[in-house]
Protein backbone atom coordinates (compact mmCIF):
# COMPACT_ATOMS: atom_id res chain seq x y z
CA UNK A 1 0.00 0.00 0.00
CA UNK A 2 1.47 3.31 -1.09
CA UNK A 3 1.65 6.17 1.41
CA UNK A 4 0.88 9.70 0.24
CA UNK A 5 1.54 12.88 2.16
CA UNK A 6 -0.58 16.01 1.76
CA UNK A 7 0.55 19.48 2.80
CA UNK A 8 -1.61 22.54 2.17
CA UNK A 9 -1.31 26.29 2.37
CA UNK A 10 -3.75 27.10 5.14
CA UNK A 11 -4.06 30.66 3.83
CA UNK A 12 -5.81 29.53 0.65
CA UNK A 13 -9.62 29.52 1.15
CA UNK A 14 -10.13 26.44 -1.04
CA UNK A 15 -7.35 24.42 0.61
CA UNK A 16 -9.67 22.62 3.05
CA UNK A 17 -12.09 21.58 0.30
CA UNK A 18 -9.34 20.29 -1.97
CA UNK A 19 -7.50 18.52 0.86
CA UNK A 20 -10.70 16.78 1.99
CA UNK A 21 -11.48 15.63 -1.56
CA UNK A 22 -7.93 14.43 -2.18
CA UNK A 23 -7.94 12.38 1.03
CA UNK A 24 -11.31 10.87 0.03
CA UNK A 25 -10.07 9.93 -3.46
CA UNK A 26 -6.79 8.42 -2.28
CA UNK A 27 -8.30 6.43 0.58
CA UNK A 28 -11.09 5.28 -1.74
CA UNK A 29 -8.42 3.69 -3.93
CA UNK A 30 -6.79 1.93 -1.00
CA UNK A 31 -3.90 4.30 -0.38
CA UNK A 32 -2.62 5.37 3.03
CA UNK A 33 -2.71 9.13 3.57
CA UNK A 34 -0.79 11.38 5.96
CA UNK A 35 -2.08 14.95 6.27
CA UNK A 36 -0.24 17.87 7.83
CA UNK A 37 -1.56 18.14 11.36
CA UNK A 38 -3.08 21.60 11.21
CA UNK A 39 -5.05 20.86 8.05
CA UNK A 40 -6.06 17.49 9.51
CA UNK A 41 -7.71 19.28 12.41
CA UNK A 42 -9.44 21.68 10.02
CA UNK A 43 -11.06 18.87 8.03
CA UNK A 44 -11.87 16.64 11.01
CA UNK A 45 -9.26 13.97 10.24
CA UNK A 46 -7.01 14.13 13.26
CA UNK A 47 -6.46 10.37 12.89
CA UNK A 48 -4.20 10.93 9.86
CA UNK A 49 -2.62 14.19 11.03
CA UNK A 50 1.13 14.34 11.57
CA UNK A 51 4.16 16.62 11.24
CA UNK A 52 5.93 17.50 8.00
CA UNK A 53 9.01 15.70 9.29
CA UNK A 54 7.01 12.49 9.75
CA UNK A 55 5.48 12.86 6.31
CA UNK A 56 8.95 13.31 4.85
CA UNK A 57 10.09 10.08 6.51
CA UNK A 58 7.07 7.86 5.82
CA UNK A 59 5.47 9.02 2.56
CA UNK A 60 6.51 7.83 -0.89
CA UNK A 61 5.04 10.89 -2.59
CA UNK A 62 3.94 14.32 -1.39
CA UNK A 63 1.05 16.42 -2.72
CA UNK A 64 1.46 20.14 -2.05
CA UNK A 65 -1.70 22.24 -2.25
CA UNK A 66 -0.92 25.89 -2.88
CA UNK A 67 1.01 28.12 -5.22
CA UNK A 68 4.66 28.17 -6.23
CA UNK A 69 5.64 29.82 -2.96
CA UNK A 70 4.14 26.98 -0.94
CA UNK A 71 6.01 24.40 -2.99
CA UNK A 72 9.31 26.28 -2.69
CA UNK A 73 9.00 26.44 1.09
CA UNK A 74 8.26 22.71 1.38
CA UNK A 75 11.10 21.83 -1.00
CA UNK A 76 13.58 23.71 1.19
CA UNK A 77 12.34 22.06 4.38
CA UNK A 78 12.55 18.58 2.83
CA UNK A 79 15.86 19.12 1.04
CA UNK A 80 17.83 15.89 1.10
CA UNK A 81 14.80 13.61 1.55
CA UNK A 82 14.43 12.89 -2.21
CA UNK A 83 10.66 12.82 -1.76
CA UNK A 84 8.77 13.31 -5.07
CA UNK A 85 6.46 16.34 -4.94
CA UNK A 86 3.28 16.92 -6.94
CA UNK A 87 2.20 20.54 -6.96
CA UNK A 88 -1.57 21.09 -7.05
CA UNK A 89 -2.11 24.72 -7.96
CA UNK A 90 -4.24 26.88 -5.69
CA UNK A 91 -2.36 30.05 -6.63
CA UNK A 92 -2.23 32.29 -9.68
CA UNK A 93 0.63 31.29 -11.99
CA UNK A 94 1.41 27.86 -10.56
CA UNK A 95 4.48 27.47 -12.74
CA UNK A 96 5.86 24.57 -10.69
CA UNK A 97 2.53 22.82 -10.27
CA UNK A 98 1.36 19.96 -12.46
CA UNK A 99 -2.25 19.46 -11.38
CA UNK A 100 -5.34 21.60 -10.86
CA UNK A 101 -8.13 21.04 -8.30
CA UNK A 102 -10.74 20.35 -10.99
CA UNK A 103 -8.70 17.40 -12.27
CA UNK A 104 -8.07 15.63 -8.96
CA UNK A 105 -9.61 12.24 -9.95
CA UNK A 106 -7.37 12.11 -13.02
CA UNK A 107 -4.32 13.09 -10.93
CA UNK A 108 -5.03 10.35 -8.35
CA UNK A 109 -5.42 7.73 -11.09
CA UNK A 110 -2.08 8.77 -12.59
CA UNK A 111 -0.34 8.63 -9.23
CA UNK A 112 -1.67 5.20 -8.30
CA UNK A 113 -0.96 3.70 -11.71
CA UNK A 114 2.54 5.18 -11.92
CA UNK A 115 1.75 7.21 -15.02
CA UNK A 116 4.10 10.08 -14.28
CA UNK A 117 7.73 11.10 -14.59
CA UNK A 118 10.15 12.43 -12.02
CA UNK A 119 11.98 15.61 -12.99
CA UNK A 120 14.92 16.32 -10.69
CA UNK A 121 15.40 20.05 -10.12
CA UNK A 122 18.78 21.21 -8.87
CA UNK A 123 19.04 23.42 -5.78
CA UNK A 124 21.42 26.07 -4.47
CA UNK A 125 23.18 26.55 -1.19
CA UNK A 126 24.47 29.82 0.20
CA UNK A 127 26.81 30.70 3.05
CA UNK A 128 26.84 34.21 4.56
CA UNK A 129 30.22 35.22 5.98
CA UNK A 130 30.92 38.38 8.00
CA UNK A 131 34.37 39.16 9.41
CA UNK A 132 35.50 35.62 8.56
CA UNK A 133 32.67 34.07 10.60
CA UNK A 134 29.79 32.13 9.06
CA UNK A 135 26.50 33.72 10.14
CA UNK A 136 24.07 31.46 8.28
CA UNK A 137 23.69 28.74 5.67
CA UNK A 138 20.69 28.40 3.38
CA UNK A 139 19.28 26.03 0.77
CA UNK A 140 17.18 27.43 -2.08
CA UNK A 141 15.29 25.96 -5.00
CA UNK A 142 14.88 29.08 -7.13
CA UNK A 143 17.41 31.75 -6.32
CA UNK A 144 19.64 33.67 -3.96
CA UNK A 145 19.07 37.41 -4.28
CA UNK A 146 21.17 40.34 -3.10
CA UNK A 147 19.31 43.62 -3.29
CA UNK A 148 19.22 47.18 -2.06
CA UNK A 149 16.47 48.40 0.20
CA UNK A 150 13.68 50.86 -0.50
CA UNK A 151 15.89 53.92 -0.98
CA UNK A 152 17.17 54.80 -4.45
CA UNK A 153 20.80 54.14 -3.70
CA UNK A 154 22.96 51.67 -5.55
CA UNK A 155 24.99 48.85 -4.07
CA UNK A 156 28.17 47.27 -5.40
CA UNK A 157 28.45 43.51 -5.85
CA UNK A 158 31.94 42.25 -6.65
CA UNK A 159 31.64 38.77 -8.16
CA UNK A 160 34.35 36.09 -8.08
CA UNK A 161 34.31 32.58 -9.51
CA UNK A 162 36.60 30.26 -7.54
CA UNK A 163 38.59 33.38 -6.48
CA UNK A 164 38.92 34.59 -10.09
CA UNK A 165 37.54 38.11 -10.35
CA UNK A 166 34.59 38.33 -12.76
CA UNK A 167 33.10 41.84 -12.46
CA UNK A 168 31.63 44.41 -10.11
CA UNK A 169 27.98 45.23 -10.69
CA UNK A 170 26.67 48.57 -9.45
CA UNK A 171 22.91 48.85 -9.31
CA UNK A 172 20.02 47.28 -7.43
CA UNK A 173 21.83 43.97 -6.82
CA UNK A 174 22.35 40.55 -8.37
CA UNK A 175 20.51 37.23 -8.51
CA UNK A 176 22.06 33.77 -8.63
CA UNK A 177 19.50 31.29 -9.95
CA UNK A 178 19.13 27.59 -10.55
CA UNK A 179 17.62 26.60 -13.91
CA UNK A 180 14.24 26.39 -12.15
CA UNK A 181 14.72 29.91 -10.82
CA UNK A 182 15.43 31.27 -14.29
CA UNK A 183 11.66 31.73 -14.77
CA UNK A 184 11.26 33.60 -11.48
CA UNK A 185 12.95 36.81 -10.26
CA UNK A 186 15.79 36.49 -12.79
CA UNK A 187 13.33 36.51 -15.69
CA UNK A 188 11.76 39.78 -14.56
CA UNK A 189 15.29 41.26 -14.35
CA UNK A 190 16.00 40.37 -17.98
CA UNK A 191 17.59 36.95 -17.55
CA UNK A 192 17.11 34.07 -20.03
CA UNK A 193 14.75 31.12 -19.69
CA UNK A 194 16.80 28.00 -18.96
CA UNK A 195 15.50 24.45 -19.48
CA UNK A 196 15.42 22.57 -16.15
CA UNK A 197 17.76 19.80 -17.35
CA UNK A 198 20.63 22.22 -18.06
CA UNK A 199 23.37 21.94 -15.44
CA UNK A 200 24.43 25.52 -14.70
CA UNK A 201 24.24 28.55 -12.43
CA UNK A 202 22.76 31.81 -13.70
CA UNK A 203 24.02 35.21 -12.56
CA UNK A 204 21.70 38.13 -13.38
CA UNK A 205 22.42 41.78 -12.52
CA UNK A 206 19.38 43.75 -11.32
CA UNK A 207 19.00 47.23 -12.87
CA UNK A 208 22.78 47.61 -13.44
CA UNK A 209 24.21 51.09 -13.99
CA UNK A 210 26.04 49.88 -17.08
CA UNK A 211 25.29 49.31 -20.76
CA UNK A 212 27.44 46.18 -20.88
CA UNK A 213 26.33 44.28 -17.77
CA UNK A 214 24.50 41.15 -18.92
CA UNK A 215 23.34 37.85 -17.37
CA UNK A 216 26.05 35.18 -17.21
CA UNK A 217 25.81 31.39 -17.42
CA UNK A 218 28.36 29.85 -15.08
CA UNK A 219 29.67 26.38 -14.28
CA UNK A 220 27.79 24.47 -11.56
CA UNK A 221 31.11 22.98 -10.42
CA UNK A 222 32.50 26.30 -9.22
CA UNK A 223 31.75 28.54 -6.25
CA UNK A 224 30.40 32.05 -6.75
CA UNK A 225 31.63 34.55 -4.17
CA UNK A 226 29.91 37.91 -3.95
CA UNK A 227 31.28 40.75 -1.84
CA UNK A 228 28.80 43.55 -1.15
CA UNK A 229 29.45 47.18 -0.39
CA UNK A 230 27.48 50.40 -0.13
CA UNK A 231 27.58 53.78 1.57
CA UNK A 232 24.33 52.90 3.33
CA UNK A 233 22.95 49.90 5.24
CA UNK A 234 19.93 49.16 3.06
CA UNK A 235 21.03 45.77 1.70
CA UNK A 236 19.54 42.33 2.10
CA UNK A 237 19.98 38.68 1.20
CA UNK A 238 16.84 36.84 0.07
CA UNK A 239 16.24 33.10 -0.25
CA UNK A 240 13.68 32.18 -2.93
CA UNK A 241 12.26 35.65 -2.37
CA UNK A 242 10.59 34.41 0.83
CA UNK A 243 12.86 35.39 3.71
CA UNK A 244 16.22 37.00 4.16
CA UNK A 245 18.99 38.51 6.21
CA UNK A 246 20.17 42.10 6.51
CA UNK A 247 23.60 42.62 4.95
CA UNK A 248 26.46 44.93 5.86
CA UNK A 249 29.28 46.31 3.75
CA UNK A 250 32.09 43.78 3.42
CA UNK A 251 29.81 40.75 3.79
CA UNK A 252 30.62 37.80 1.56
CA UNK A 253 28.07 35.36 0.15
CA UNK A 254 29.34 32.02 -1.15
CA UNK A 255 26.91 30.30 -3.52
CA UNK A 256 27.27 26.85 -5.04
CA UNK A 257 25.15 24.08 -6.46
CA UNK A 258 23.57 22.07 -3.66
CA UNK A 259 24.10 18.30 -3.41
CA UNK A 260 20.32 18.07 -2.98
CA UNK A 261 17.66 17.98 -5.68
CA UNK A 262 13.90 18.42 -5.59
CA UNK A 263 12.07 15.62 -7.48
CA UNK A 264 8.95 17.07 -9.13
CA UNK A 265 6.14 14.87 -10.43
CA UNK A 266 5.32 15.58 -14.09
CA UNK A 267 2.69 13.92 -16.28
CA UNK A 268 4.84 13.88 -19.41
CA UNK A 269 8.35 14.56 -20.59
CA UNK A 270 9.02 17.89 -22.25
CA UNK A 271 6.12 19.58 -20.49
CA UNK A 272 8.35 22.51 -19.49
CA UNK A 273 8.00 24.14 -22.89
CA UNK A 274 4.24 23.69 -22.90
CA UNK A 275 4.19 25.44 -19.53
CA UNK A 276 6.24 28.29 -20.99
CA UNK A 277 3.78 28.68 -23.86
CA UNK A 278 0.64 28.54 -21.75
CA UNK A 279 1.57 30.26 -18.51
CA UNK A 280 4.13 32.81 -19.68
CA UNK A 281 3.02 33.51 -23.24
CA UNK A 282 -0.74 33.16 -22.79
CA UNK A 283 -1.10 30.48 -25.49
CA UNK A 284 -4.05 28.65 -23.93
CA UNK A 285 -5.13 25.42 -25.53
Amino acid sequence: MKTFGIVANKGKPEARIVARELVYLLEGKGARVLLDEQMASYVGRGDIGTSLEAIGSEAQLLCVLGGDGTLLGIARRLAGRSLPILGINLGTLGFLSEADPEHLPHAVDNLLSGQYYIEERSMLEAELVRNKSTLARYTAMNDIGIAKGSFCRIIQCAVYLDDVYVATFSGDGVIVSSPTGSTAYSLSAGGPIVAPNVDMLLLTPVAPHSLTARPMVLSPNQVIRIEVDAIHHEMGLSIDGQFGYKLEGGDQIFIRKSPYVTPLVKWKKGGFFETIRTKLQGEWE
